[in-house]
């Protein structure tokens, strides 16, 4: 009996969510914490969003994005909570899919190393009607673009256009986070609320609705 994709995504997706390793098998020091795997998708999405990790509000809820730095991508994106939510047009698949703690400065840590190479291509070839996937953050720029990154993210975010030109599915959108703490960067790279903003609302729109 053939297994259907929507059944093998069900099937990794249990997986994940049982996913132990960074307290079983970590590299360097485990998880702080119980493990609590955040992912949303389906075969259907058209749309993906690479983020960085969960935050403590995320942890402590299970629901992606649920917090200021949510409110903020979900106004970039031009969407509801509604429609931001409906897994079965849009999945969010973070480079780290557990809360990884917090620094000695109370940010968040990186996403745990042994998350990416443990699941991110697996999920990704289960998500095959994806058309678009946003890259926010360094660390979802670095996996996804390789080399083609630029040596800071202000320059890979710079170079959207390229990115986005470039002839693969799916396409690929370099973005800041969408963290309070960047700000600063925004206030200083105006294209991006003029320029780049206006161009993913179109995007998103169009993947949303067909």
């Amino acid at each position: 009996m053939t297994v259907t994709t929507a059944t093998a995504l069900d099937c990794l997706l249990a997986e994940i969510r049982r996913c132990r390793h960074c307290v079983v098998s970590p590299e360097g020091e485990p998880l702080p914490h119980q493990p609590r795997p955040v992912v949303v998708a389906s075969s259907t999405a058209r749309l993906a969003i690479a983020g960085q990790a969960p935050g403590t509000r995320v942890h402590a809820s299970g629901v992606p994005f649920a917090d200021p730095s949510g409110d903020r991508l979900r106004h970039w994106m031009g969407v509801t909570s509604e429609e931001f939510y409906d897994a079965s047009r849009i999945a969010i698949v973070p480079m780290g899919f557990c809360f990884p703690g917090l620094d000695a400065k109370g940010g968040d840590l990186a996403p745990r190393r042994e998350c990416a190479p443990l699941w991110r291509t697996r999920v990704m070839a289960e998500l095959p009607q994806v058309e678009l996937l946003l890259l926010v953050g360094q660390y979802a720029q670095a996996w996804h673009l390789g080399k083609e990154r630029g040596r800071t993210l202000s320059q890979t975010v710079a170079g959207w256009q390229q990115q986005l030109a470039v002839e693969r599915k799916p396409r690929l959108l370099p973005m800041p986070h969408p963290s309070w703490r960047n700000t600063g960067w925004l206030k200083k790279n105006r294209y991006f609320d003029q320029e780049l903003v206006p161009e993913l609302r179109q995007l998103v729109r169009a993947l949303i609705t067909r």
